[in-house]
């Protein structure tokens, strides 16, 4: 993969940024970051190390950030900022779109929203890093293509978290690499319980974004089906939510039946036409993309499946495995270029994706969308996130299974209507 020339003006600004962020790290020295963790569990796979960004819960949180931070990788890249001619390790922008079947430079005319908990104060500097390293257009507050506000709207922010700022760079630069030219809100909760974070999912839908990426969450509850009411029905809005990294299992609220739920695969190059193939992630019974039936949420319409009464949890599914992960860049909990992986970065893929498919129409629920296109993903065949029964909520299998649900993106067909 090769990294563009960029114009000397814009590797000034950028190298500007990243210089800032330095002196920034400079003051973090003495003491770490807000919400890091002292002791992360570190879990490995293939040679593969990492640790999950959101390792501890801060007092009274009740979801998790499912972005994993692999460890184990030495970077081409150690210094912070834009390197010419160098790659930093993890797949880049090119490869999404050639592993989904995308077209470069989409996105314009579209706002998404990503929607975290706490704030990180190098949000937008550490996305122009990774913009312009890859030759994406700069999307800064300046130029109005970004906004960050609080659960309300407002621009008092909530304390910063290290953990959730490795989250936030994480869901800054896969919406970028997908769909580089849609606008952004980053709507930061006050803390990462459902009643903040659904708060902030319904002023990402009142500021104007037909699409909300959430990569958190936490076990289910009776309290679920009016979280579903109270923050996830907005028709006409695709509003995706990460499947959960725990294995086999359900996670609200990607059990909301007003949402696409996102499960994880690991995607590797190969000689197939394709020229990609992709395997359910699994690396143990505590780690791999989330999947199951849910206790609660009732099954919507255009779930078909026969083994499972309730809403069944994915639909779709894009990259996830930490041994396959995306190049991040992050300085707030983190020096530079790093790579990650969770289903924290399938859910702003397929976010971007629905961006690209277009605006959904008025009134629709475009988690039904991929239903009635199933012959334009990638069906995920192999793999399993467990053991189960029926086994197919765990195991992948010809159409739909619980791990990676009807695909991956073939293309943006099975995401627009």
């Amino acid at each position: 993969m090769r990294t563009p020339t960029m114009p000397a003006s814009t590797r000034r600004t950028v190298l500007a940024l990243a210089g800032t962020a330095a002196l920034a790290l400079s003051s973090f020295a003495a003491a770490a970051p807000a919400g890091a963790s002292a002791t992360p569990t570190v879990y490995s796979k293939g040679g593969t190390s990492w640790v999950k960004a959101c390792d501890t819960l801060a007092k009274g949180d009740t979801m998790s950030c499912k972005a994993l931070k692999v460890t184990s990788t030495a970077q081409k890249v150690n210094a912070l900022g834009v390197t010419p001619n160098a790659t930093p390790s993890g797949f880049g922008p090119s490869d999404l779109l050639s592993a989904y079947n995308l077209a470069a430079n989409g996105g314009a005319g579209q706002t998404i929203a990503i929607v975290d908990a706490y704030d990180d104060p190098s949000a937008e500097s550490d996305m122009a890093v990774y913009r312009a390293q890859y030759g994406l257009p700069a999307c800064t507050t300046a130029n109005g293509c970004f906004k960050k506000v609080n659960q309300t709207g407002g621009t008092k922010l909530p304390r910063a978290n290290s953990g959730w700022a490795g989250e936030i760079s994480l869901d800054l630069d896969m919406v970028s690499a997908i769909a580089p030219n849609a606008k952004i809100i980053l709507v930061e909760a006050s803390s990462a319980s459902m009643t903040n974070l659904g708060t902030s999912v319904n002023t990402a839908v009142s500021l104007g974004a037909k699409f909300v990426s959430n990569s958190y969450g936490g076990g289910e509850s009776s309290s679920d089906t009016s979280y579903d009411t109270s923050y996830f029905n907005h028709p006409g809005v695709a509003i995706t939510v990460s499947s959960g990294d725990g294995a086999y299992g359900v996670e609200y609220p990607a059990a909301s039946k007003y949402v696409t739920a996102v499960g994880g695969t690991a995607l590797k190059r190969d000689s197939s036409s394709r020229g990609w193939s992709e395997s359910v992630w699994y690396t143990n019974s505590t780690e791999g993309a989330g999947s199951g039936c849910s206790a609660y949420d009732a099954k919507p319409t255009w779930q078909k499946d026969t083994g499972c009464a309730k809403r069944t949890v994915a639909d779709v599914s894009a990259v996830a495995d930490p041994a396959t992960g995306v190049a991040v860049y992050q300085t707030y909990g983190g020096s530079g270029w790093a790579v990650y992986g969770g289903t924290s970065a399938s859910a702003p893929i397929i976010a971007g994706v629905y961006a690209l498919a277009g605006t959904p129409s008025a009134g629709s629920t475009p988690a039904s969308f991929p239903y009635a296109h199933t012959g334009s993903l990638n069906d995920v065949t192999t793999g399993s996130n467990g053991t189960c029964s029926p086994s197919y909520l765990c195991t992948a299998g010809t159409g739909y299974d619980g791990p990676t649900g009807l695909g991956t993106p073939n293309g943006t067909a099975a995401f627009a209507g």
